[in-house]
C-alpha cells in the first residue's frame, strides 16, 4: 500500500510523499526501508528519524521531519488500526477435518471452518465465517455466532450461547461447574449447576481462562467485555459491556459489574458484590464491599483511592513514627524520675568487730 491510501483509511494526512510504497509495519529499531513506523513521542520520534524507515506514522505535535509522515488525530487507535493492514487475520479454508467428529444433528454454516480432532456435540450451531482450530470440543445445544474462532483446545460446556466475532483463546474452559456446595452432616454434598453461560458479542477471553455456568440461569459476558489469561469468573456474575479483566482476577460468584469496569491483575472480589459502571480496582487489591459508579478502590482490603493512599503513606512513616514514640518514652521516664525520685535507701549500721 501507499502513504496515501493508508492515511486514507486512518483519515489522516501526509507530509512528504503520497504514492511512497509501503511494504510492513515494524518498530523504528527493527525497520527496514520501506516498512511504515511509529512514534508516539519525541522520543520515539528521534529513533524513527534516525532508523531505515520510509513513513513514520505520527500525532498532530510531532514537528515536521526528513521522512514522509502520516499525521493522525489520535496516533494510538491508529496504531491499533493500522497493524491489521499489514498483519491480516488468517483466513480459514470452509470445511470440516476428516479427524473432526460432528454430530449429524449439528448446524454448521457451509463457510464455517472445523479443524482437526474437533467434537461438535449435538444440536450445536456453528454460525458464518466461525473456525474451531483443533482439538475444541463443542458441547450438546452450544450456539456459536458468525465470524468467530475458538483457539486450540478452547472448550465450551453444553448450553453455551457465544456471540459474534468472539475470540475464545487456547485452553480457555466455558461453562464448567460452579463452585457449590452445601454441608450436609460432615460431608461437602454438591449443589447440582443447572444453569448455562452467555457471552455476548465482541468479547475476547484469555488462554487458560475460565468461566463457570451459573447454578440457575446464566452467567453473562457483556458485549464488548476483554479477558485477560488466567481469570476465573464463578457461577452467575454478570458483566456490564466493555469491562477489562485482566490477568488472575478472581471474582466470586453472584457478583455483578457495570459497563466500563477495570479490574487490574490479581484483584480478587468477594461474591454477591455490585460494582458499578465505569469503577477501576487496582492491582493485587481484595473487594469486600459494594463500589458506587466511577468510583476508584485500591488495597486489601480494598477502599477508596484517596483513603488507600493515606494509608500507604502512614504505613511508610511507621518506622519514624515508632522511633519518635521510643524518645518520648525515654523522656516520660527521665521527668518521672525527676518529680518522683527513688527514696533513699536507710544507712546500714557499721559492722560488729570481732
Amino acid at each position: 500500500m501507499t502513504t496515501g491510501q493508508v492515511a486514507e483509511i486512518l483519515g489522516g494526512s501526509v507530509e512528504g510523499d503520497p504514492q511512497l510504497t509501503l511494504n510492513g509495519f515494524a518498530p523504528a529499531h527493527t525497520a527496514r526501508a520501506g516498512d511504515l513506523t511509529f512514534a508516539e513521542n519525541e522520543l520515539y520520534f528521534a529513533a524513527a528519524e534516525a532508523s531505515s524507515a520510509a513513513a513514520v506514522l505520527v500525532g498532530p505535535d510531532i514537528p515536521a521531519s526528513k521522512k514522509t509522515l502520516i499525521r493522525v488525530a489520535q496516533p494510538r487507535i491508529a496504531f491499533a488500526k493500522v497493524l491489521p493492514i499489514f498483519f491480516p487475520d488468517p483466513v480459514y479454508a470452509p470445511g470440516i477435518h476428516p479427524t473432526a467428529v460432528v454430530h449429524p444433528s449439528a448446524v454448521v454454516a457451509p463457510t464455517a471452518h472445523v479443524g482437526p480432532h474437533c467434537v461438535v456435540a449435538e444440536r450445536v450451531r456453528l454460525g458464518a465465517h466461525s473456525a474451531l482450530l483443533g482439538g475444541n470440543h463443542v458441547g450438546d445445544d452450544c450456539v456459536i455466532g458468525d465470524d468467530t474462532r475458538l483457539f486450540p483446545n478452547a472448550v465450551l460446556y453444553p448450553r453455551t450461547q457465544v456471540g459474534h466475532r468472539v475470540r475464545i483463546h487456547a485452553g480457555a474452559v466455558v461453562g464448567s461447574d460452579g463452585y457449590g456446595y452445601v454441608l450436609d452432616q460432615g460431608l461437602h454434598r454438591k449443589i447440582p449447576q443447572v444453569g448455562f453461560v452467555v457471552v455476548q458479542d465482541d468479547v475476547e477471553i484469555g488462554a487458560n481462562t475460565t468461566i463457570d455456568r451459573g447454578a440457575l440461569g446464566a452467567t453473562l459476558i457483556g458485549r464488548g467485555t476483554k479477558i485477560d489469561n488466567l481469570v476465573q469468573i464463578a457461577h452467575n456474575v454478570v458483566t456490564g459491556e466493555h469491562c477489562l479483566i485482566i490477568s488472575q482476577v478472581g471474582i466470586a460468584g453472584s457478583t455483578r459489574l457495570g459497563s466500563y469496569v477495570t479490574l487490574a491483575g490479581q484483584v480478587g472480589i468477594a461474591g454477591h458484590l455490585k460494582l458499578g459502571s465505569r469503577v477501576t480496582v487496582g492491582a493485587q487489591s481484595g473487594v469486600m464491599n459494594h463500589i458506587p459508579d466511577g468510583e476508584k478502590w485500591l488495597g486489601s482490603p480494598a477502599v477508596q483511592e484517596k483513603q488507600a493512599k493515606r494509608q500507604y503513606i502512614a504505613i511508610h512513616r511507621l518506622p519514624d513514627v515508632s522511633r519518635q514514640i521510643d524518645r518520648m518514652e525515654e523522656r516520660l521516664r527521665q521527668l518521672e524520675q525527676a518529680l518522683h525520685p527513688a527514696p533513699h535507701s536507710a544507712p546500714q549500721p557499721p559492722a560488729t568487730p570481732p
